[in-house]
């Protein structure tokens, strides 16, 4: 019998890893950096305790999909004992690849998304376990002919989904994110290779996804998190800036200057350099709340406004509108912000940030969720008559800036 490691997790309650190659990954260091990298970046500014990692993420999305196999097993999905592994494999890796504070640097620092890094990760790891991921690989690419194994890893009843909603509510407190995951779980299916859900579980579903679509604009889109997130941003790019400009800032590691001072990290080809994967391995959380801690006393003024406002929580003022703000506001916006600023006219664009975003609670444009009936007929979600759901995709813009122009 395989001996198993034991997490105790907040959520789930007891998680067990099986030794052997899972374990080898959940203790190799490209792993364990996803301690220090925080699952809803600057969140915590609203939230206080929404401190969880995505090291905690990882791991809950591979239990649920350790339960989710036991289901689809139960029900005659033929599903072997390597598939399972390589698919535990995928779901736990989904995420190798974020960066410094997840979703908020993905196109700051590095012009690459997680989920291509993520990929350059496992197929690092790959080599050095003799090619143990080429199943895995096979699956988290969509390349794999039983399709449900890749919908389980992403999709839109993804176990990526059903951890990081339950377990974003539990951290933040904001109970309106719960949701059924174990009964979503219990009445998955499989039906002519794709991933079902028993008709009985449809407003298990209908539940889930309104809980996403407040999950949203209550805490990842929240204005003071947006706030938060696009200072950071400004603050990272008015590093580089001054870094292209041969005004290296200081840095606490000589990964986060790497990032700083290189405009193009791919290679010629688009592929992602072992440089770059090395340096990226390095980097975390850490690195960048040192940076801004020595940035207070940088001489470049600007960036030491940003990197203090950030560090004492001093955040730009935030409005949203359901419509593009009106021009003439914008510019009045922008002379109280040119007649306050201890800076040159050209810094203002560090000074104001300005765009849209955009969520809705569910796609019927790729991949829909499907609903089987008893009498074996499969149908999308969108097709199912008495249960209307919210497809549309809904635009809020944003206009933030410094707090002091409202107090003259």
């Amino acid at each position: 019998m395989i001996g198993k490691k034991i997490f105790n997790d907040p959520v789930y309650g007891f998680v067990s890893i099986p030794y052997g190659t899972i374990f080898q990954l959940i203790e190799h260091p490209y792993f364990q950096r996803l301690r220090r990298i925080k699952q809803v970046s600057l969140t915590h500014y609203v939230y206080p305790g929404a401190l969880h990692t995505r090291f905690h993420h990882a791991l809950g999305a591979f239990h649920l999909m350790v339960q989710a196999i036991e289901v689809l097993r139960s029900k005659g999905a033929e599903i072997t004992e390597e598939e399972a592994e390589a698919v535990s494999i995928a779901i736990l890796l989904h995420d190798i690849g974020h960066g410094p504070f997840s979703h908020t640097l993905e196109n700051t620092l590095i012009q690459v998304h997680h989920e291509t890094l993520s990929l350059a990760f496992m197929e690092k790891l790959n080599q050095d376990l003799e090619g143990k991921l080429d199943l895995a690989i096979q699956i988290f690419k969509d390349e794999y002919p039983k399709k449900f194994l890749h919908q389980l890893v992403s999709g839109q009843l993804d176990m990526d989904r059903m951890d990081y909603l339950n377990r974003d509510s539990f951290f933040t407190g904001v109970h309106e994110g719960v949701i059924g995951y174990d009964r979503i779980i219990k009445m998955l299916a499989v039906s002519d290779g794709e991933l079902v859900v028993e008709e009985k579980g449809i407003y298990s579903i209908e539940k889930f996804l309104v809980a996403r679509r407040l999950m949203y604009w209550q805490v990842y889109l929240h204005k003071t998190v947006l706030s938060a997130e696009h200072m950071l941003i400004l603050t990272m790019r008015r590093a580089k800036e001054n870094s292209r400009k041969g005004i290296m800032p200081s840095c606490p590691s000589r990964h986060l200057e790497y990032f700083l001072s290189k405009e193009h990290i791919t290679t010629e080809d688009g592929s992602i350099s072992n440089e770059m994967l090395d340096h990226f391995a390095q980097l975390d959380d850490f690195d960048i709340v040192s940076a801004l801690k020595i940035w207070m006393s940088e001489k470049d003024p600007l960036l030491a406004y940003l990197s203090t406002s950030l560090i004492n929580r001093r955040l730009f003022k935030l409005e949203l509108s359901h419509k593009p703000f009106d021009r003439v506001y914008v510019e009045k916006i922008r002379q109280q912000v040119e007649k306050w600023a201890r800076f040159p006219t050209s810094d203002l664009p560090y000074l104001i940030c300005e765009g849209k975003e955009s969520n809705s609670a569910y796609s019927t444009s790729k991949d829909e969720i499907k609903i089987k009936f008893k009498n074996g007929e499969v149908l999308p979600m969108s097709e199912v008559i008495d249960h209307g759901i919210q497809s549309q995709s809904v635009t809020k813009y944003f206009l933030g800036y410094p707090k002091e122009i409202l107090k003259r």
